[in-house]
C-alpha cells in the first residue's frame, strides 16, 4: 500500500555537487535515501534566492503569479518605497494549506514567509524573516511556550551571518540547526501529522561565511586550519540529525530532502549604479561625498533613464513617462531602450576585461501571471550569478570585492538539490529536469489529493 504521508527537510542553499558527487559516502543518511528513491539537480525559480523559491516549490506558481521577486519587493512605482515579502504577501495557496483544508494535519517549521503565522490545522513556527520572538511567531500561539521549554532561546536565525567573527557564526549555526532539529524530532515523535516541513537555514549562512576557506578557485582563497574543512563537518553533522529523523517517520511517510538553490563561488561586484552613471544613464544634481545608498543620493529622476537594485541579480527599472512619477522614457520608445539596455547590460566585460557570461531578461519571457508588468523591467544576472551586484554609488570603479551589507564569500547557483524517497525502491536513479515549481503537485499526488489545474508543476514520481 502506498504511504499517504510526507515529511520535507528543506536545507537551504545545499549543494547538489557536493552532496551527490563529493560527499555522499560520507553522509549515510542521505545515501540511504537516494538508494531508495529518485535524486538530482533540481532548478531553481528566476531568481534562484530563498524569496521566491519556497514559496515556488509549495504553491507551485513562478513569480509573476506570486508578485514577489525577492525578498525587497518595489511599492507601486516608488523611486524608494518598497515592500518585505512576508507571509501577507503570498496570496496563493500553499500546499498546507490546501492540505490543512482537505482534513489533514499539517507541521510547519522555519518555511520562509510564514511570518506573520496563518492558521492551519497544526501548527506552524515561523522562519528567519520573523522580526524577533517577542513577536507572535508561532500558531496557535500557546506554541511559543512550549517550544521556549524545549529549546530555551529560540534562534530564528544567526544574528549576523556577514560577519569577521567566523567562529562566533560557527557556533551560533550550530546551535540555531540543532534547536530546529530537536523541534522537529520532538513534533514528528507525536506520529500525528500527515505532512511536514522544515527549513534549516544553516547550510545558507555557512556557505556565505566560509566559501573562501573551502573553495581552492575563489579569488580569496585562503587556508585555514579550523575553517577550510567546516563546511564539510557541517554537512556530516547534518546528515547526523536528518538520521535522527528517519526512524520517526520511515515507515509510514514519503521523505524530500530538497535545497531552494545552490551555491558557487562570488567572483565580484557590480557596482550597477556607477555604471548607469557612467554611461549616462542615471543623473546625479550633485555628487556624494564617499560612497551611499541609492535612496539617499540626490538623484535627478528628471533625467534619470535608468537605475537599479543590488544583490545577487539586478533588478533595473526605467524610468517611464506616465509610470514613474518623474518619467523620462517615452512608452512609445520602452521596448528599444529595454533593448539597448539589455545588450550593453550583457555586454560589460569582468574586471579583466574578459567577456562574462551575463542575462539580462524581460520578465515577459520568463513569467506568466497577473504580477508579470510589477516585475523589473530587466532581471540582470552576472557572470551566470558568478557576479553579487550592490546599488550603493560614489565607488571608484565599477567592479568591487566587497559587498555593501559585510563579508561574503558565495553566491547562488540555479541548481539545488532534490532527494524523493519511499523507503522501498529497489533500482534507484538519477533524474534530469527536476524543477522546483514541481513541489507541491507532487506532494499533493502522494498524498493521494487531487492537483489543482492553475498549478504550473508537474507530478515526479519516485519510481
Amino acid at each position: 500500500m502506498d504511504k499517504k504521508k510526507v515529511v520535507v527537510i528543506g536545507l537551504d542553499c545545499a549543494s547538489p555537487e557536493l552532496v551527490f558527487d563529493r560527499w555522499l559516502d560520507k553522509l549515510p543518511n542521505m545515501k540511504k535515501l537516494v538508494n531508495s528513491g529518485i535524486h538530482g539537480p533540481i532548478e531553481s525559480s528566476t531568481p534562484p534566492i530563498t524569496v521566491p523559491a519556497w514559496m515556488t516549490f509549495v504553491t507551485s506558481k513562478n513569480p509573476g503569479q506570486l508578485g514577489f521577486f525577492g525578498f525587497r519587493n518595489r511599492r507601486g512605482f516608488s523611486y524608494t518605497d518598497m515592500l518585505i515579502a512576508n507571509s501577507t504577501a503570498v496570496r496563493e495557496p500553499t500546499v498546507w494549506q490546501i492540505l490543512s483544508a482537505a482534513g489533514k494535519k499539517v507541521g510547519i517549521l522555519g518555511v520562509p514567509q510564514t511570518y506573520p503565522p496563518k492558521p492551519v490545522n497544526g501548527f506552524v513556527v515561523t522562519s528567519f524573516l520573523t522580526p524577533d520572538t517577542s513577536c507572535r511567531y508561532t500558531h496557535p500561539e500557546e506554541l511559543k511556550g512550549e517550544i521556549e521549554g524545549l529549546v530555551g532561546d529560540y534562534m530564528l536565525d544567526c544574528e549576523n551571518f556577514r560577519t569577521e567573527d567566523k567562529k562566533v557564526l560557527l557556533d551560533q549555526v550550530y546551535r540555531m540547526t540543532e534547536q530546529r532539529f530537536k523541534l522537529a524530532r520532538h513534533y514528528l515523535s507525536k506520529g500525528d501529522l500527515d505532512f511536514f516541513m522544515m527549513v534549516e537555514m544553516g547550510p545558507d549562512r555557512l556557505h556565505h561565511a566560509l566559501w573562501k576557506y573551502f573553495d581552492e578557485s575563489h579569488r580569496k582563497y585562503e587556508y585555514h586550519p579550523e575553517y577550510t574543512s567546516a563546511i564539510e563537518e557541517y554537512y556530516v553533522y547534518l546528515d547526523a540529525k536528518l538520521g535522527e529523523l528517519l526512524p520517526l517517520v520511515q515507515e509510514e511517510a514519503y521523505v524530500i530532502v530538497v535545497s531552494d538553490h545552490g551555491v558557487r563561488r562570488m567572483d565580484g561586484c557590480i557596482n550597477i549604479n556607477d555604471w548607469f552613471i557612467k554611461e549616462g544613464y542615471l543623473k546625479l544634481k550633485s555628487k556624494p561625498e564617499g560612497v551611499v545608498r541609492l535612496r539617499n543620493a540626490d538623484v535627478d529622476w528628471e533625467n534619470t533613464v535608468a537605475w537599479g537594485w543590488g544583490g545577487y541579480y539586478s533588478r533595473v527599472f526605467l524610468n517611464v513617462k506616465g509610470r514613474e512619477p518623474n518619467g523620462t522614457v517615452d512608452p512609445a520608445d520602452y521596448e528599444r531602450v529595454r533593448d539597448e539596455l539589455a545588450e550593453r547590460i550583457m555586454g560589460i566585460p569582468d574586471d579583466k576585461g574578459n567577456r562574462m557570461d551575463t542575462r539580462a531578461l524581460k520578465p515577459q519571457d520568463i513569467y506568466t501571471g497577473e504580477h508579470v508588468d510589477e516585475a523589473p523591467d530587466l532581471l540582470a544576472f552576472f557572470g551566470d550569478l558568478a557576479w553579487r551586484v550592490t546599488e550603493d554609488i560614489g565607488h571608484d570603479s565599477v567592479y568591487g570585492f566587497e559587498t555593501e551589507l559585510g563579508p561574503d564569500d558565495a553566491v547562488h547557483a540555479q541548481h539545488g538539490m532534490f532527494i524523493l524517497s519511499d523507503g522501498v525502491t529497489a533500482k534507484p536513479r538519477r533524474v534530469d529536469g527536476l524543477r522546483l515549481i514541481d513541489g507541491a503537485p507532487t506532494i499533493l499526488s502522494l498524498m493521494g489529493l487531487p492537483v489543482p489545474e492553475d498549478m504550473e508543476g508537474k507530478v515526479v514520481s519516485v519510481r
